[in-house]
């Protein structure tokens, strides 16, 4: 818990987070050798260079107070100053420096001022301010003496350059590396492409490439693919010998029992094969797989809504549209989510009296809502009402007709197909079931 802050300022995509292991060690590296290395390296290189020029100050110092005379010292001092590439005023002019100065972000020039203040005896001031001279103020024995000179002859004068090569190196080396990561992340991202499309009922062409474990993990998802792909087919198969082999005796059983008139035993015995036959459709419909085997197209999902509610109202069922937001289209098959829509419909106004349908499109997702004024269902019991084959006669009303437990399940699986999902609540409008059809964008 204490570092759950840190996770949340994390990258959370596979390309950020190798970024980040790639750019954040080449940063505390640069950070490390800037401040462990280079800035101990220049700060002895000035401090070694400034030693050179002390010795230089302290004779030009000794020269002016062994002088009889001011005079002989001025034309003393100018004789060895011209040799030593200095400047030299003695008597110091009204401008001289008064106390030490530097510029703050100047770090070789502290340097500077340091050393020549434990070196040079009877320095009043050392004014490094200006980053390319130094000007140096001495009490002599005819009065203060300034002293100016070069100021990379105590310093280096581009101490920048070495940062700015190791920068330069650095994204030279990140823009080659990101490169590379790039290669190597594109057959991750391709998968993952592959899988999404695949969860939501397409196939999109794949090849395995990339690091051998990428390979690898590519090479498993074909193959779960094929054998996924081939349960499909099989139960297609399975879906052709049961429609021919059960529907045509039930047909001949119809036949023969029409034939027996009004007799009460062939009345009962039509119902029980009318529900043989509704149980058959229902058990096939499920089977057969609808939103596998079409193929999904880029929809506006207001006038398929609009339909399957039109539909509805046509066929007696007391349904309407509640509210619409957003607007927008998405990759659907048209007519598994009809036929989704209408199982949420018919259960609706089959356990309630009436039902209410909203559409809402988000960035994301399309949520369709259906809400019944029935009896609902139990919390506890709404992940088993979306299994198959699951009757709950104690939560929804069987007074009205039967069911086989199929609807619900049907429903789910074409979300499923779609990237999405469905979720069972209670309607806070109406008092029963709100079943909420996510189908993904």
């Amino acid at each position: 818990m204490r570092f759950d802050w840190f996770k949340s300022i994390l990258p959370r995509g596979l390309y950020g987070r190798a970024a980040l292991i790639l750019v954040l060690p080449i940063v505390i590296i640069q950070i490390v050798v800037s401040i462990a290395f280079i800035q101990r390296h220049f700060e002895r290189v000035t401090a070694q260079m400034t030693r050179n020029v002390v010795l230089e100050i302290s004779y030009l110092a000794e020269r002016a107070d062994t002088a009889g005379d001011a005079a002989t010292a001025r034309s003393e001092l100018r004789r060895l100053a011209e040799a030593l590439a200095m400047t030299v005023d003695l008597p110091a002019a009204t401008d001289a420096p008064s106390a030490d100065a530097r510029v703050f972000y100047d770090l070789s020039g502290r340097v500077v001022i340091r050393t020549l203040r434990a070196l040079v005896e009877r320095v009043d001031a050392v004014d490094v301010s200006d980053l390319r001279t130094v000007r140096l103020v001495m009490s002599t024995r005819h009065g203060p003496m300034a002293i100016r000179f070069e100021r990379s002859r105590v310093a280096a004068t581009n101490p920048h350059q070495l940062l700015v090569l190791m920068l330069a190196t650095g994204l030279l080396m990140t823009l080659i590396a990101f490169i590379f990561l790039r290669n190597q992340l594109r057959p991750i991202r391709r998968l993952a492409r592959a899988a999404e499309a695949f969860g939501k009922g397409r196939i999109e062409p794949y090849r395995p490439s990339g690091a051998i474990e990428v390979r690898s993990a590519g090479n498993a998802f074909l193959d779960m693919r094929a054998r996924i792909e081939r349960q499909i087919e099989q139960r297609t198969l399975l879906l052709s010998g049961v429609s021919h082999d059960l529907r045509t005796p039930l047909t001949r059983l119809k036949l023969g029992l029409s034939m027996l008139g009004d007799d009460p035993e062939a009345t009962a015995m039509s119902r029980d094969v009318d529900d043989m036959q509704r149980l058959l459709d229902a058990f096939l419909a499920f089977v057969r797989g609808d939103a596998m085997e079409e193929e999904a197209k880029v929809l506006d999902p207001l006038p398929l809504v609009t339909a399957v509610i039109e539909d509805a109202r046509r066929a007696g069922q007391d349904v309407v549209l509640y509210a619409v937001t957003g607007a927008g289209a998405a990759p659907m098959r048209a007519g598994a989510v009809r036929r989704a829509l209408e199982n949420l419909i018919g259960n609706a106004v089959r356990y309630g009296r009436r039902a209410e349908v909203s559409l809402a499109i988000l960035d994301r997702a399309i949520r369709i809502t259906v809400e019944d004024d029935g009896p609902g269902i139990a919390r506890e019991r709404r992940e088993e009402a979306l299994r198959p084959f699951t009757r709950l006669d104690d939560a929804r009303n069987q007074d009205r007709g039967t069911g086989v437990g199929l609807g619900l399940a049907i429903t789910a699986d074409i979300a499923r197909s779609h990237g999405g999902t469905l979720r069972l609540g209670e309607s806070e409008r109406l008092g029963g079931l709100k079943a909420e059809l996510v189908l993904a964008r």
